[in-house]
């Protein structure tokens, strides 16, 4: 197989647990973004690039949007559920029009522990449920349901089976 890195930035570890079994899939390199120099990025016939969301951003993201990576492949993870999320505004923040028609984003579901989040977000997580309690329950969909179910729990939704089309993706780009 081709040179491959998989590079992440996670901030409570799910990123990373994702990142590793994608490398380890791959025998890919596994790289967290505070350690990449960006020379390194060219050196790489595949980068794939994984980050968490956080308030539409997808952390970590600048270093593969500044700097030019041969071929690109970007995972997000977050806790909202891929198959009935639209990611259209956050992707629209986090990359270019360009960009965008030269690289595949995959969306991973993550997980969150209340317990271990930081002052800062647990703070943007009370004043999102607080709007959420606001609404009218007829704005109340799935997914606020669900936020509102796991509110100040632990939980889990990683799952390696997620993995298997960026790996099925990576591997037909590298053999093209």
């Amino acid at each position: 197989m081709k040179n491959i890195a998989v590079i992440y930035k996670s901030k409570y570890g799910t990123t990373k647990r994702y990142a590793e079994w994608i490398a380890e899939e791959l025998d890919a390199a596994l790289i967290e973004e505070s350690k990449v120099k960006i020379s390194q990025l060219q050196s790489y016939d595949l980068v794939i690039f994984g980050g968490g969301l956080y308030a539409s951003g997808i952390l970590g993201v600048k270093l593969v949007t500044e700097n030019p990576c041969k071929n690109l492949i970007v995972f997000t993870v977050g806790c909202a559920k891929p198959e009935i999320t639209d990611f259209s505004n956050i992707l629209k923040k986090n990359f270019t029009p360009e960009l965008l028609e030269k690289i595949k984003v995959f969306h991973l579901r993550g997980g969150i522990d209340y317990k271990k989040l930081g002052l800062i977000d647990k703070g943007m997580m009370a004043m999102m449920r607080k709007m959420i309690m606001q609404k009218d329950e007829k704005e109340k969909d799935s997914e606020y349901e669900a936020f509102l179910e796991t509110y100040g729990n632990k939980v889990d939704f990683t799952d390696k089976g997620t993995i298997e089309p960026i790996v099925k993706f990576a591997k037909e780009m590298v053999e093209r």
